[in-house]
């Protein structure tokens, strides 16, 4: 079993480092913030143009994949540079519906995914078990969901926008009814191989927040002087971002080693230690950089906001915790 990048993988990585580096997602996330989706739906189409979405489906439906561990390297990507909309479920979904085909139900697949790999449709997803809202549904071209019976729909409506410690993270509550796409216990079978897409994705994009805010913090303590030293020299700080260091360093081979087994039990480590390694990496963040991080002018602000979303989305660490102790 290989346990580092191969060469395809580090160059796919750089070249959405690039791409995301002259995009300038900051301005963009403050964009989505305000309502304005235009910069963003801009940027989507080329990561769609580079392949990002279609890593989660299937290559009868134009895509690549599943590809799961690719997936994880991008999502680090996406937290890095704080790409904001519904990728995550985006991805889920595409993966619900490549899943559902497997299990015999295309026609679902054969009407969406190529248009999600193409990058044409944004979707978000519902998934019973998961939380009621719907992230961006505003934004998304497609909202979908999935109750507790099993029966897959497109919700046409949702209801108001609720804003979310994360002001880049709009959510809603889909109305009920729409237009049912497939029903049965493969619906079930294929929601829940979406759910555990999603965790693993969302835990990598928290690696790469957290990696996003410790980058920025180191940064910032090597110019902040005290003293008429820089903070950074101060053993209380270097030990504060040694921590941080070690726990993010610490969730990486958790999150791949998830990425290559997908079993559920790896997943929901994954979704901890790499949560709770952002977490970490914000409050130190906020700790650090004094008054300033309490401000929202900064665009450190863009990842210390993300964190405890991200870190309870798809799965609180209580709830992995849980699954964990359950076996």
């Amino acid at each position: 079993m290989r346990f580092l990048p191969t060469a395809e993988q580090q160059a796919f990585t750089r070249s959405l480092d690039a791409l995301l580096s002259a995009a300038d997602v900051p301005a963009v996330a403050r964009a989505w913030a305000a309502g304005d989706s235009t910069p963003g739906t801009a940027l989507w189409a080329r990561l769609a143009e580079a392949g990002v979405f279609g890593l989660a489906a299937p290559q009868a439906y134009d895509g690549a994949g599943p590809l799961t561990a690719e997936l994880a390297l991008v999502f680090v990507e996406l937290g890095r540079h704080a790409m904001p909309g519904p990728v995550v479920e985006t991805v889920a979904a595409a993966a619900l519906l490549g899943r559902l085909a497997d299990l015999g139900d295309a026609s679902a697949a054969k009407l969406l995914l190529p248009r999600l790999v193409s990058g044409e449709e944004i979707a978000t997803l519902v998934l019973a078990g998961h939380g009621p809202y719907a992230l961006d549904p505003d934004a998304a071209s497609v909202l979908l969901t999935v109750d507790g019976a099993g029966v897959l729909r497109t919700a046409g409506r949702h209801g108001p926008l609720r804003i979310s410690a994360d002001p880049v993270r709009r959510l809603a509550l889909p109305e009920a009814g729409g237009a049912v796409l497939a029903e049965g216990p493969q619906v079930t079978r294929a929601a829940a191989y979406a759910a555990d897409v999603a965790a693993l994705v969302t835990a990598a994009q928290s690696l790469g927040t957290g990696l996003a805010l410790l980058e920025r913090t180191v940064a910032y303590v090597k110019q902040r002087r005290q003293f008429g030293v820089a903070v950074g020299s101060f053993q209380a700080v270097g030990h504060r971002l040694a921590d941080t260091l070690i726990g993010l360093e610490f969730a990486r081979p958790v999150l791949f080693g998830a990425a290559l087994s997908m079993s559920r039990a790896d997943i929901a480590a994954a979704k901890v230690a790499a949560g709770e390694a952002a977490y970490a990496a914000a409050l130190a963040a906020l700790h650090l950089h004094g008054a300033i991080g309490y401000t929202d002018e900064p665009d450190l602000a863009l990842w210390l906001r993300k964190a405890r979303p991200l870190r309870d989305a798809w799965g609180s660490p209580s709830l992995c915790r849980a699954r964990l102790l359950s076996g």
